[in-house]
């Protein structure tokens, strides 16, 4: 298969060069439709390796801490993409065979396999295998005039076609499906721009939706006739409101044991005389003027890295890394360190890199931040970790895995 594809992609590059220009309007036409073709074929390929590799627990023995995870870091795929590949893979290989080879002929889309898939999945819950397969051969049939939008509003009412005595049933049994999905698919993304904002992305279910509409639509009313901000702007800054009020309450669970809190780092000098700029814990940075904005605020705390009385070298006393250490903590690793994890500190825990049982001190030089996955994965493989000559861990990964052992750093959490 290796040797197979080797040649499929020398073929696929040669046509990448060739020059589309000198084609017939009819040829042009043909070649679309035959990359289309590949393209799906190729999918199908794609899906029976992930599953081969997900039954394998590849994953896992690699470190990472779901198929899911390990596919996100390999493929470079967002964390959703890489969910539902490994879920279709599982289902189109022990309950619908006949979607596989219909994406493998080339006849339907990856999109499409995963709309019949679903119909299938809810018409043989209501009704049976009998209807299901039903199901699967006429939205395959229906796949060269719909789109896969299309294809799932006529799943919807299948069961008309083929269990008309099971229609209401089915549509309670749809309705149940949809929220399913839409549990299964939620997500919030916070991706760091270059110019230290953040693009927040997310899919909400109908739950949560509601109660964001709920917390922002008061405060993103204009304030008045003079009110210039656009409507975006408005729900920005509800949003922002909405976190400062949270915040305000009390009544958020701990983070790293220390209260919910927003940490900015910048010198002392640089904020008495409105000079100095700061950074935030997450490594965004913030004018002077926001920094001593947020110091206004009682409940806003200082990240003291050094000096008297928030010591960083606790010695052999204490055992636990907390406060002013774990904060030094999470300035630095910034979440868990380990090489293609993007958990938060407040996932994590303090890992000893020289274990306290056998003599090592809790002190920054000697700390590591490591999610729940990923902590126990250290102390159970034959991963090593230590801090490079920049005082940044880096992680070595056994001989079977990488026969060089070359170091490797975790780059989700990079400020740069």
């Amino acid at each position: 298969m290796v040797e197979e594809l080797a040649q499929a992609d020398d073929a696929v590059a040669a046509s990448v060069d060739a020059a589309a220009w000198a084609l017939s309007e009819q040829d042009l036409i043909a070649a679309l439709d035959a990359a289309h073709r590949v393209e799906q074929r190729l999918a199908a390929v794609k899906l029976t390796l992930i599953r081969e590799l997900d039954g394998r627990g590849t994953a896992t023995a690699h470190g990472a801490s779901s198929t899911t995870v390990w596919l996100r870091e390999r493929l470079h795929l967002t964390i959703t993409a890489a969910r539902r590949l490994v879920d279709l893979a599982t289902t189109l290989d022990t309950a619908h065979p006949g979607i596989r080879q219909a994406l493998a002929d080339g006849h339907i889309t990856l999109d499409q396999a995963q709309v019949i898939t679903d119909t299938a999945t809810t018409v043989h819950t209501a009704a049976g295998a009998e209807a299901a397969d039903k199901a699967v051969s006429l939205l395959t049939d229906w796949d060269g005039q719909f789109d896969p939008a299309h294809l799932r509003k006529l799943g919807t009412r299948i069961l008309g076609h083929v269990a008309p005595d099971l229609a209401d049933a089915a549509a309670h049994a749809a309705l149940d499906a949809d929220a399913r999905r839409a549990t299964r698919d939620r997500h919030l993304t916070l991706s760091e721009q270059t110019d230290g904002r953040l693009r927040l992305t997310a899919t909400l279910d109908t739950e949560t939706a509601g109660l964001l509409r709920a917390a922002i639509d008061p405060l993103s009313a204009p304030s008045g006739p003079d009110d210039q901000r656009s409507p975006g702007q408005r729900r920005h800054d509800a949003l922002a409101d909405v976190c400062r009020r949270t915040l305000r309450t009390g009544e958020l669970p701990d983070h790293g044991g220390d209260p919910t809190q927003i940490v900015v780092t910048t010198s002392y000098d640089g904020l008495t005389r409105q000079l100095g700029s700061g950074a935030l814990d997450t490594g965004l940075q913030l004018t002077p003027e926001a920094v001593r904005r947020l110091a206004c605020d009682a409940a806003i705390l200082p990240a003291i890295l050094s000096g008297a009385g928030q010591p960083l070298d606790l010695g052999r006393q204490r055992r636990l890394i907390t406060g002013s250490l774990r904060r030094a903590l999470v300035l630095r690793d910034r979440g868990c360190a380990f090489p293609g994890c993007d958990r938060p500190p407040r996932w994590c825990d303090a890992h000893h890199i020289h274990h306290w049982a056998d003599g090592g001190s809790t002190n920054l030089a000697n700390a590591v931040l490591l999610c729940g996955h990923h902590h126990r994965h250290l102390h159970h493989s034959d991963w090593t970790v230590r801090l490079a000559d920049d005082g940044h861990p880096e992680f070595t990964p056994p001989a079977w895995l990488d026969p060089e052992q070359l170091p490797r750093r975790n780059h989700y959490h990079r400020r740069t």
